[in-house]
């Protein structure tokens, strides 16, 4: 018995000691990998030179795993995650020393450098995404070591040259993602053998040459999204697309694809989304009968010819429906109206004909109606916000009659009702002014009867009713109309006098009220159309005098009182406004024409106006010194006695008022004095006296904006200033004001000879002066787009001066991003805010410290007053992102002004001069025929092009594909020494390279006062 216990004791020894030996083996195994990982996590943080978000990766006893940028399993790190976090170095060489990572994202930040070589070594890599960052350089070929990815994103950074072939043996693959980037060479075939994708996005790759659609990628059976829209596609969409059974999202649009619509596309029968818009496709629609799972459809702007298939009516899932702009022709089908799940119904700028399905809106919640510029007859839809969802009916310049459906009056969801150019009549529905969300409405071109409403909604912006029969008198609520813009009211039946309460409107741009039965004088408290620019009120039947006030409407371009009763002079004021276009004519007028208007620019604007007379021929009027002067000496004589009475008594009621007026300027002086602080920032010749006792009258402005007037201060015997007074309504706030004049404080530290001087701040509880350094010639808009009286008619900017002052903004922003710790985003980059010395040497200025002093509401209020469009960047518009490429947006549209001679809103009403230029681009324009006639000199050509090429890549829409400062100075100076070449052969794009080469680094030269 002794021996079998023994023996039953003694043999478990050998397995337990063996068990507890791995046990504490792997204990020890599991620790030292625990310490290698945080050493390894810690190296990262230092590496990163100790970002502020990573402030909790501290050496401590508690686990790594449980920081948010990390994900452990089994206690190691397998993921990594620092998305959206501002970094700036390159990726650490040492990642993939965490052995276990197979999740790695990085996305959204500013990481420099060519792709990562070093994460080949991340033998278990899966995930990997490195979009929206700022790496250049090619994908490298031998990519596939990444063997195990089923997650690639590169999207949204400078990758240029070919898209590597080797990407096609990726084979695990279901995710990739190589949009928005610089590629300039092949889309590889091989795509089409990664068996097991099903999202791919090759989107808005523009730099592409001409690239024919793989057949290859037809191959992808297992594809549910593919997006390859503004790549540069040409040639046909191949038969075989429809082999691609699992698609369900295809967007090919803005290519220039051509052909015709496969039938195979629409036997796909998990097919959802399709857009293949403005391309060069043509024919007809293909039936679609297998697609019943197709959701979205957008066909617009290609050529498409014949009728709407009927086989779109079957389609019971359709909610989007775009046709637009082709060459349909025939009748709208009866079943889309019916279409139970339809939203959206999109076919403007076709050749149909016919009337409008009568169920359209009563089966499905619609949102949009878009049928204009069609030929379609009847009545519209009396259903169309059955139930209340919609936004948007535009039906103009069709041939529609009858009246608008009643339930329109009680659509709260409709924003713009656009139905101009049609035979609509009757009333409109009388809930329809006070819509709660109606912004525009547009129905003028019609035979619409009845008055104007007392209320309208306040959110309305645009009131165009011209060209109808409305009558009755503009009422007194019109005051309450405080958001309208334009107001268009022209060619109707309305009488009565114009209302005082019309003037009250601040944000007013356009009246137009001709072709009216208007009657009286015209308002003469006209102060509050600060924003006017053309007010239009001919054939109608005005009297009294023109009013004095309208010399104060700073903005207004164009005036117009032809064909009234008017009568007095012509104030001299309107002469010194410098309108584009004025038109007196047909009216009582008399006295002499100002001289400012003796040019044969208004030759027509005074004609028939017996009372008038002219001192030249010019202008078609009789000669003021031709008229015969009678001598009335007997008039004379017997008023002299009482004249001279007159003036003894005037004169010794003037020296008491003279008298009066001193002491009360001395008293109020010393009261100013003591109300203004003055905060210096520069060494001063002048005291706070100088400028708050200074005349700052209209005579003395030389700039305005949206938050006040510039004026030019003279502060000694021949030295000036120029002072911003930045307007309030209200008492600044004191923490506003601190935080204001601690921002100006750092501004003020910025010191370069391309950066205005700001010399001081002066304030007081409600008003602010910001006092620069003057210059003499003013803004460079004045100069590219002869918008100063201040410079003389015919001056011209020459080429080299144009290049020396883009040299010199370059070199000031260059400065602000590159030299400045932190780096100065300046935000309102525009030809306003470049000022010119007496050398024409560039200054940027205005920084929009007057911004930082308003409320909210009140920015609202002036950004739709004073917005910079045309020069904002599509990022800074949709977004809260800031950072030095919205400058360089901002200033590559300043580059394609001084090339062009146009201004940054050159364009239609939907688009601006970037766009403009973009466009000219893709249409593969001759550059030559769109610069600036007036520089157009042989020897300085391709400089010309080059520098406007060089403003198309600065405004391209992916930050990161636009250069850096430095990169576009390098190229300017280069340009101004005639070295830099950009080959014709790849178009605008062959300089990419070289803008995105690491060796141009440092080698940017610029110069500070220092110098």
């Amino acid at each position: 018995m002794k021996k079998l216990t023994s023996s039953c004791v003694k043999m478990p020894i050998l397995p337990l000691l063996s068990f507890l030996f791995l046990f504490f083996a792997h204990s020890h195994s599991h620790s030292l990998l625990y310490d290698q990982e945080h050493a390894v996590l810690l190296k990262i943080k230092q590496y990163l030179q100790n970002p502020p978000f990573l402030h909790h990766w501290i050496p401590s006893n508690s686990s790594h795993c449980t920081w948010p940028e990390i994900r452990c399993t089994n206690g190691s790190v397998t993921s990594l995650t620092m998305y959206n976090t501002n970094i700036t170095q390159t990726l650490p060489p040492f990642l993939c020393d965490l052995k276990s990572l197979t999740h790695i994202d990085f996305q959204l930040n500013f990481i420099p450098g060519e792709f990562p070589t070093s994460l080949y070594n991340c033998s278990k890599l899966e995930y990997l995404d490195l979009s929206q960052n700022t790496f250049v350089g090619r994908i490298p070929d031998d990519i596939h070591h990444l063997a195990s990815l089923s997650f690639l994103s590169l999207g949204g950074n400078n990758f240029s040259g070919d898209i590597p072939a080797s990407i096609g043996r990726l084979k695990q693959l279901r995710s990739l993602y190589l949009h928005q980037c610089l590629f300039n060479g092949s889309f590889p075939a091989e795509i089409g053998n990664l068996s097991n994708l099903e999202l791919l996005h090759a989107f808005s790759n523009h730099m592409l040459p001409p690239t024919k659609l793989p057949s290859s990628l037809t191959q992808l059976n297992k594809l549910k999204v593919f997006h390859m829209f503004e790549s540069n596609l040409v040639g046909e969409i191949p038969e075989t697309i429809g082999h691609m059974v699992a698609l369900e999202n295809l967007d090919l649009s803005k290519n220039g694809l051509s052909g015709q619509i496969p039938n195979g596309l629409f036997m796909l029968k998990n097919l959802s989304i399709v857009y293949i818009y403005k391309n060069r496709l043509s024919g007809d629609i293909p039936g679609v009968v297998e697609a019943f799972n197709l959701t979205e459809l957008d066909l617009s702007e290609n050529n498409l010819t014949g009728k709407i298939p009927d086989d779109l009516g079957k389609l019971s899932k359709l909610t989007y429906l775009c046709l637009s702009m082709n060459q349909l022709s025939g009748t709208v089908p009866e079943s889309i109206g019916r279409l139970p799940s339809l939203t959206d119904f999109i076919v403007f700028l076709n050749n149909l004909s016919g009337t409008l399905p009568p169920d359209f809106g009563r089966i499905s919640k619609l949102e949009t109606f878009q049928v204009a510029s069609n030929s379609f007859t009847g009545r519209l839809p009396k259903n169309l916000c059955y139930y209340g969802r919609l936004v948007g009916l535009t039906a103009y310049d069709n041939n529609l009659s009858g009246e608008l459906p009643e339930s329109l009056g009680s659509c709260s969801s409709l924003q713009n009702l656009w139905v101009q150019n049609n035979e609509l009549s009757g009333n409109i529905p009388s809930g329809l002014w006070t819509s709660l969300n109606l912004s525009s409405i547009m129905i003028n071109e019609n035979k619409f009867t009845g008055q104007l409403p007392e209320r309208l909604n306040e959110n309305i912006s645009e009131l165009s009713i011209s060209y109808n029969q409305f009558s009755g008198i503009i009422p007194l609520g019109v005051s309450s109309w405080k958001n309208i813009v334009v107001f268009n009211a022209s060619h109707n039946l309305f009488n009565g006098s114009i209302p005082l309460e019309l003037t009250s409107l601040p944000h007013l741009t356009i009246l137009l009220l001709d072709h009216n039965q208007f009657t009286g004088p015209l308002p003469s408290d006209i102060v509050s159309w600060k924003s006017l620019i053309n007010l239009d009120l001919n054939h109608n039947q005005l009297s009294g005098e023109i009013p004095l006030a309208i010399a104060q409407l700073s903005a207004l371009n164009i005036l117009d009182l032809s064909e009234n009763r008017i009568s007095g002079q012509i104030p001299l004021q309107l002469a010194l406004m410098r309108l584009t276009n004025i038109n007196l004519s047909s009216n009582n007028l008399v006295g002499r024409i100002p001289s400012e208007f003796e040019n044969l620019g208004f030759a027509s604007s005074f004609l028939n106006n017996p009372g008038l007379c002219a001192d030249t021929a010019v202008l078609n009027l009789i000669l003021c010194n031709s008229k015969p002067q009678r001598a009335r000496t007997d008039t004379r004589s017997a008023s002299h006695v009482i004249i001279t009475s007159l003036v003894v008594a005037a004169s010794l009621l003037a020296l008491l008022s003279s008298f009066l007026m001193i002491r009360v300027y001395r008293k109020r002086k010393q009261e100013l004095k003591r109300s203004w602080k003055l905060t210096s920032f520069q060494r001063l010749s002048f005291t706070k006296a100088n400028i708050v006792s200074s005349s700052m009258s209209e005579h003395n402005i030389i700039g305005s904006g949206g938050f006040g007037a510039v004026y030019r201060v003279g502060v000694g015997d021949s030295n000036y200033v120029a002072v911003k007074k930045i307007r309030s309504n209200r008492k600044l706030e004191e923490k506003l004001v601190s935080s204001f004049l601690a921002e100006v404080e750092i501004l003020s530290n910025i010191r370069h000879n391309n950066i205005v001087k700001l010399l001081c701040c002066v304030s007081k509880e409600d008003s602010l002066l910001l006092v620069y350094e003057y210059l003499e010639n003013h803004s460079l808009d004045r100069w590219l787009h002869n918008k100063s009286k201040q410079i003389a008619p015919g001056s011209v900017l020459d080429w080299p001066k144009r290049l020396h002052i883009a040299i010199g903004a370059a070199q000031g922003l260059c400065y602000m991003h590159h030299d400045c710790l932190p780096p100065v985003v300046h935000r309102d980059v525009k030809t306003s805010n470049i000022l010119l010395d007496s050398k024409f040497n560039a200054k940027v200025a205005d920084f929009g410290l007057a911004m930082m002093l308003m409320k909210p509401e009140e920015l609202a209020t002036m950004s739709a007053v004073a917005g910079t469009f045309g020069y904002i960047a599509p990022e800074y518009a949709q977004t809260t992102r800031v950072n030095e490429k919205i400058d360089v947006y901002s200033f590559g549209v300043v580059l394609l002004e001084l090339t062009t001679g146009k201004e940054a809103n050159h364009g239609d009403e939907y688009s601006s001069l970037a766009e403009w230029s973009w466009r000219h681009i893709e249409l593969g324009t001759d550059v030559e025929d769109i610069l600036d006639k007036e520089i157009k000199e042989a020897c300085y050509m391709d400089e010309i092009c080059n520098i406007f090429k060089l403003g198309v890549m600065c405004t391209a829409t992916l930050p990161a594909s636009r250069p850096s400062m430095k990169e576009v100075l390098k190229i300017l100076l280069n340009c101004s020494s005639n070295s830099l070449t950009i080959g014709e052969k790849n178009g605008i794009y062959d300089s990419v390279p070289l803008l995105k080469n690491s060796k141009w680094e440092n080698q940017v030269e610029y110069y500070t006062d220092d110098d």
